[in-house]
């Protein structure tokens, strides 16, 4: 049985106006084209949709709040993303070439499935700080979405639920940033886009506000309250006027020869610290 018969059994080669293929449907050139615009962020904003590629982004996608528009899949790959398949909800599923994808794809060892997301609108600043009940984590001009990818992924396993983004810093809906994250984006409250000058003292209402700061401040400790952590760059670190506004500021002390850790190892050594019994 296809996964159209499977899924959608009143959706049937004899209703379609697509091609078809082993029960798949085949993408347009036009859709191709649309796909590959996915990389750029105005265009992801303007059409409301990002991929999310990978078995295991993709799994989590499914048991998430987020929608999938549209599945598409590389059927020499079927061995990795045969078994997730019947969580699929009743959306439309392409079966791409290889040449296609491609060109949409941003992994070099793809495992040939991919969702396109429909965008969730975003609270206002207000409103999210109702809903954030727990830890949070708060990014100063992060632009490198892998090592956002990765600091969800830390945040969610450390229980820092609550993601603010700064303004100038990647989107979460890059497509790099969603495959480092392994998923883990789709199970966090994230708000992007944020002027942190006027949000931090509207956070330090309901939370302890720290900073990192690489040049002075106390070993990371566990703490009683409810934990903002504050990170900025790895090139640039936290600006004065931000650093002002927190209640205290940590610094990792080391002892190797390495001038600095990463910024993902850092938030992780600070979020374990701040949550452990």
């Amino acid at each position: 049985m296809g996964y159209y018969s499977q899924r959608r059994p009143g959706l049937t080669p004899g209703n379609l106006t697509y091609k078809m293929k082993n029960n798949f449907l085949l993408p347009s050139q036009a859709q191709i084209k649309k796909w590959t615009r996915l990389t750029d962020n105005k265009f992801r904003r303007e059409e409301g949709l990002f991929p999310a590629e990978g078995v295991k982004v993709v799994a989590e996608l499914l048991v998430s709040s987020w929608q999938a528009q549209a599945i598409l899949l590389l059927p020499e790959k079927r061995k990795y993303w045969e078994k997730i398949l019947p969580a699929v909800p009743a959306v439309p599923a392409y079966e791409l070439s290889r040449a296609q994808w491609q060109k949409i794809s941003q992994d070099k060892e793809p495992e040939g499935i991919m969702a396109l997301v429909a965008m969730q609108r975003e609270p206002s600043l207000a409103d999210y700080l109702i809903s954030a009940s727990g830890n949070i984590l708060i990014l100063h001009e992060i632009s490198n979405p892998d090592n956002l990818g990765a600091l969800t992924r830390s945040a969610l396993w450390f229980g820092f639920n609550n993601i603010i983004l700064s303004a100038g810093s990647a989107e979460h809906t890059h497509p790099k940033a969603v495959r480092s994250s392994m998923g883990s984006m789709f199970h966090l409250n994230i708000i992007a886009d944020i002027y942190l000058q006027k949000a931090l003292p509207e956070i330090k209402k309901s939370h302890h506000l720290v900073g990192s700061d690489v040049r002075r401040g106390i070993a990371p400790h566990r703490q009683q309250k409810k934990t903002a952590l504050l990170l900025g760059s790895e090139s640039h670190g936290l600006p004065d006027d931000l650093l002002a506004i927190v209640d205290e500021q940590w610094s990792i002390p080391g002892s190797g020869k390495a001038e600095s850790l990463s910024l993902p190892q850092a938030a992780a050594i600070m979020m374990y610290e701040s949550t452990k019994q």
